[in-house]
């Protein structure tokens, strides 16, 4: 994923295509280090903009070291009624043990469990209306293929809101898959 004139590829957080179906795909993620922040926030709305800034403070040097480090993709954000949370993956150069510690306390570092999950993608800029639409896609092209979804829908966004057109989003679902 590149923008504009940059040579430079943002690092995508690594998968494996486990299984394709009509309007979805199946992938595992092995574990991967993120820097989360959690919130009271009930809504993309209310979670993009604080959430984005807290860590990008982090990642841009307000850490126990000064050290930058760069950004990935995508950015997870998980939100429902009980709060939310939005997460960085961290470049997968580095080991826990080598990153620096936020200096903000509210941000979490911590690895993920793996997981298998169904996702969707879709195009365009994203919205609490939008993210509803397309997990309710998801949640109707689970049902008709016999899949349970387990626990929340999230969302991953992939690009800058600078980029304007070609706009990667995805809701995701952990599933129960042997």
């Amino acid at each position: 994923m590149a923008s504009g004139n940059s040579k430079a590829q943002t690092e995508q957080q690594k998968y494996t295509l486990v299984q394709q179906f009509p309007g979805f795909e199946v992938r595992y993620y092995p574990p991967a280090i993120m820097a989360t922040v959690y919130s009271n926030a009930n809504s993309y709305r209310e979670l993009s903009t604080p959430g984005f800034r807290t860590l990008a403070g982090y990642i841009f040097g307000d850490n126990s070291e000064n050290m930058k480090i760069a950004m990935t993709a995508p950015v997870h954000m998980d939100f429902n009624e009980e709060g939310s949370s939005m997460s960085f993956v961290m470049p997968s150069e580095y080991e826990f043990k080598e990153l620096p510690k936020p200096a903000n306390s509210v941000i979490e570092l911590k690895e993920s469990k793996p997981e298998y999950v169904a996702a969707l993608t879709f195009g365009g800029y994203a919205s609490d209306e939008k993210i509803k639409e397309e997990s309710e896609n998801l949640l109707k092209f689970l049902k008709d293929n016999q899949i349970e979804p387990v626990g929340n829908f999230r969302f991953l966004g992939y690009n800058s809101p600078y980029k304007f057109w070609n706009r990667r989003n995805e809701i995701i679902v952990q599933i129960n898959w042997e």
